[in-house]
């Protein structure tokens, strides 16, 4: 089964609505500040059941028919997979959080916003992170650059295609 899925959208009637050039759309839409909104959005509205978080304080994005909990993040020139709350300066990362994060949530919804307006978004299972932080393979506070998210994340989800019920599957495909 395929973990991957897309969202598209058409970069000229999009910045033709905007009112903006085609460059600078694309420019917008690649900061993850900005298309995350947008993304949890059009996740929730392709996944029959799903619901957005009932805060933006709540530790989690999304929160699927099962009851699972979801947080989407954005592959830029990094990626982070623990806690909003440890990510900036002045912060630091605390495994504990990290580890409560993991066990809070069904997983993270990963999409490479560099490549908007065709974005591929890959179900990563919080199993999955935990596995790959015990191994020594994310980096510090979990962060790691996009190059090695697709040379250690994307293969790594082939590996653990058999787990049933960790992937969400799209129940609105006209919607993607």
């Amino acid at each position: 089964m395929d973990r991957t899925l897309r969202f598209t959208w058409d970069l000229d009637s999009l910045a033709d609505a905007l009112k903006i050039s085609t460059q600078d759309a694309a420019l917008y839409f690649r900061d993850g500040r900005r298309i995350s909104f947008i993304l949890e959005r059009r996740f929730r509205d392709a996944h029959q059941g799903w619901k957005l978080a009932p805060s933006e304080g709540a530790g989690y994005d999304l929160v699927d028919e099962a009851g699972r909990c979801w947080e989407v993040r954005s592959v830029s020139k990094n990626i982070y997979f623990c806690p909003s709350y440890m990510v900036g300066s002045g912060r630091r990362f605390e495994e504990r959080g990290f580890f409560e994060k993991l066990d809070s949530i069904g997983g993270y919804l990963c999409s490479d916003i560099t490549l908007f307006p065709d974005v591929p978004v890959f179900v990563v299972p919080s199993l999955l992170i935990r596995q790959l932080y015990d191994a020594g393979k994310l980096g510090a506070g979990t962060s790691i650059s996009r190059e090695r998210f697709y040379t250690i994340i994307v293969p790594a989800l082939k590996v653990v295609e058999a787990e049933e019920g960790a992937w969400p599957r799209p129940v609105n495909p006209d919607r993607q």
